[in-house]
């Protein structure tokens, strides 16, 4: 049956955003009507779907405010759309500002007598890790979990960290990001790719190179340094390139450590994509060294494109990569480990084609849109006929 979701989210470049834009992609396919409720249009929906509608929310300019109040005008737009479509979910992805301003549109709508929708909280990580344990934002962070009819997180290790830090007394459903195996060229079971022979391959290598990816938003967080640092000591000798995707302010200085280290000529820089599939199907590798990832989408959608993944053995990682499934883990310091399995990886052609093929198995079999979106329905559903019952 169908159901009325007001989605809330960051319509900017990054992990939450895509992942609210595909799932209320994903959602409206299915059936059911989705109305995004942002400051503007989510960068993965530019094109009309059926079931999908956009609802801009515009601060007024007011010379007293010294910052916009992005919040109330968040919640008044909230109230608006609500009210015009009938919305029985409003699922925010982030908690801090967007489940505060779902608590203040549903307290508006009851005080009128209407039947508010319920509120569906998903935690990604930094709201959680660096904004919301912030003791600027703790107490409000708590609250808002607290006040939410469901609250999903991205990872049992994010749920974890989650119950840790804020002592909730809710319960929250882990629900994993996803891919769509259409995305990338196969169903599972499908003929593995020959990522040598990819469309974009001329752009970041040739054939005879080992080409080694990373995605990010370049900041502190996903030591970019340590990519650059791990790869000149794997590459020494290798016929290989590292693809760096993405911008941020660590981008100048991994540009000036490549110099550093003499393999400048071996990176290629390809700047913000806000679409990766081919990218990564042309790449052998793909390394990501973070301090904390919640979850680590990069990792899922390079191993979706049969891409075998080296990373930090840190926050969800373990949980989409598996211990030697997907790619191979090591602790957050084991740079020299990290290294030696990357050129074990670039040098090994049966080793990397064996985790290619575990890696691609592994995504669409944990993580496909097939076994994840029913989730997200399940809990609208049963949240729906809780209202029902009362």
């Amino acid at each position: 049956m169908s159901v009325r979701i007001g989605m809330v989210c960051y319509p900017s470049y990054g992990g939450s955003g895509a992942v609210a834009a595909e799932l209320g992609r994903h959602l409206a396919r299915r059936g059911h009507v989705v109305h995004f409720i942002t400051y503007e249009l989510p960068f993965r929906l530019a094109r009309f779907e059926e079931g999908l509608y956009f609802h801009e929310v515009e601060v007024p300019p007011y010379p007293l405010f010294k910052y916009p109040p992005y919040l109330l005008a968040l919640a008044n737009k909230m109230v608006e759309v609500t009210r015009a479509e009938r919305l029985e979910v409003l699922h925010v992805h982030y908690a801090i500002p967007h489940a505060a301003s779902a608590y203040l549109a549903r307290e508006m709508l009851a005080m009128e007598g209407e039947r508010p929708p319920a509120v569906v909280t998903t935690l990604h990580g930094t709201d959680i890790t660096l904004v919301g344990s912030d003791p600027s934002f703790m107490a409000m962070t708590k609250f808002m979990i607290e006040r939410s009819d469901a609250v999903t997180a991205v990872s049992d290790a994010l749920k974890r960290q989650t119950v840790e830090t804020f002592g909730v007394r809710n319960e929250i459903v882990t629900i994993p990001n996803f891919v769509d195996p259409a995305d990338y060229g196969a169903e599972p079971g499908g003929e593995e790719p020959d990522h040598s022979a990819a469309p974009l391959r001329r752009f970041v290598g040739d054939r005879s190179e080992v080409v080694v990816a990373h995605i990010s938003n370049f900041r502190p967080i996903k030591r970019p340094d340590v990519v650059v640092k791990v790869f000149a000591a794997a590459s020494a000798g290798v016929r290989s390139r590292l693809v760096l995707i993405g911008e941020g302010p660590e981008l100048p200085r991994v540009r000036e450590l490549a110099m550093r280290l003499g393999v400048a000529q071996q990176v290629v820089y390809l700047g913000r994509q806000e679409r990766v599939e081919e990218l990564l199907a042309a790449s052998d590798l793909f390394i990501l060294p973070s301090r904390l990832e919640a979850f680590g989408l990069a990792a899922l959608e390079a191993m979706a494109a049969g891409v075998p993944v080296v990373a930090t053995r840190v926050g969800g990682l373990p949980e989409v990569v598996g211990e030697g499934e997907a790619g191979l883990l090591y602790e957050l310091d084991d740079l020299e480990g990290m290294a030696e399995g990357l050129r074990r990886l670039m040098t090994d052609t049966g080793l990397r084609l064996e985790l290619s093929r575990r890696a691609r198995e592994r995504a669409f079999r944990l993580f496909s849109t097939d076994r994840v979106i029913p989730q997200y329905e399940a809990l609208y559903e049963r949240l729906r006929a809780g209202a029902r019952a009362e």
